[in-house]
């Protein structure tokens, strides 16, 4: 076991319960002899979010990504996708994987999110959506793309992996979209060791992403149409709902250390993340922007060899990946390379965080 000298801190770390709390939990799987397809806690999960989160409709799936690649078979049509070059892999090489093309659009250089006044040049007659990313749980400029997708009859996706629990003008962010999705991969705010969701407000949309998740099914004999496996299981249910009463301390906690390095770094050198007006924001993530990539891998060696492990994030840029075949994105490219997540998590430690602080001002 490491010495606190040796400790390793890492850019996040997965809050766990008790592990008394998940077995008493999980139990009820056990009694009721059903692991997935639906069972009790997959139910009561839903009911328990849809209260949360303060949202009309919600379907939980086995991860992040089948959400995304619902949406693009249901919307996508083989087309042309309008969507960002400053996101994790995931939302493009979906676009890719559903058979439609990535169409990239640079990024805002202070909310980081797809800059809404380049979106209409990139419309063309093969368009069929627009997926946009909420950078870091930073919401996009809604109002503006909605407006641009109702004018042109695009659909909106949005990717709100970082999300969970941010509100935009009072209103939950999975409430706009069409289609909105949500990952509960173990690394989030809240968790269901992997997991993730999907939300809409339209009722037709709403039918299709169901059977959609469960093979098609409408019933055991008949099939409303096309469908792929996409339900979570009790076991995982079973997490999320352990972890939802501790969701009060974990924004709580995580407040604090974004507070800490607010009032702690030296922004002469740096620059933090712009969150959009209107915004009750998450804590989901704390990057830096650095002047130099230079400077931003002499900082990483410098916390490296102290044994922290903070996270280029996101970084290449992905209209530079092979595979993308995507055009220049000089200020996605510019920010991808001096951009950089420290570590925020539950449980960090007052001289921990003093060290994080302490090791980067003095390498600026």
């Amino acid at each position: 076991m490491n010495s606190q000298k040796d400790k390793i801190i890492n850019v996040t770390k997965t809050f766990l319960p008790s592990l008394s709390e998940y077995q008493s939990t999980i139990k009820t799987a056990w009694n009721n002899e059903w692991l997935t397809n639906r069972g009790e806690l997959v139910l009561e999960l839903e009911e328990k979010l849809k209260s949360y989160l303060d949202i009309s409709n919600i379907i939980i799936t086995n991860n992040g990504t089948i959400p995304l690649q619902i949406a693009l078979k249901l919307f996508g049509g083989n087309g042309e996708i309008i969507t960002t070059p400053f996101s994790y892999v995931a939302s493009s090489a979906t676009i890719v994987w559903e058979n439609c093309t990535p169409i990239f659009v640079d990024i805002d250089p202070q909310y980081l999110t797809i800059d809404e006044s380049k979106i209409e040049k990139a419309i063309t007659s093969k368009t069929t959506a627009i997926l946009a990313t909420h950078v870091f749980g930073n919401p996009c400029n809604i109002v503006a793309i909605e407006a641009i997708a109702k004018k042109h009859s695009l659909k909106v996706i949005y990717d709100a992996a970082h999300c969970f629990g941010v509100k935009f003008n009072n209103k939950s962010i999975f409430e706009y979209g069409d289609v909105s999705t949500c990952s509960f991969h173990a690394t989030k705010i809240f968790h269901t060791a992997e997991g993730g969701a999907m939300f809409t407000n339209d009722l037709e949309i709403q039918h299709k992403l169901f059977y959609s998740h469960n093979f098609g099914h409408n019933g055991p004999l008949e099939f409303h149409g096309l469908g792929i496996n996409g339900k979570i299981s009790e076991l995982q249910a079973a997490m999320g709902l352990t972890i939802l009463p501790h969701m009060d301390k974990i924004i709580t906690e995580r407040k604090k250390v974004v507070e800490f390095y607010n009032n702690k770094l030296d922004f002469s050198k740096v620059k933090d993340l712009k969150i959009r007006e209107n915004t009750l924001w998450n804590f989901s993530y704390y990057p830096l922007i650095f002047d130099s990539e230079k400077q931003l891998l002499q900082v990483q060696k410098e916390l490296n060899d102290h044994n922290i492990f903070p996270r280029r994030y996101f970084y290449p840029s992905l209209n530079t990946i092979e595979y993308m075949k995507g055009s220049k994105m000089p200020i996605s490219e510019s920010v991808a390379s001096r951009i950089m997540c420290l570590p925020l998590y539950v449980g960090l430690k007052l001289e921990e965080l003093e060290k994080i602080v302490l090791l980067i001002n003095s390498n600026l």
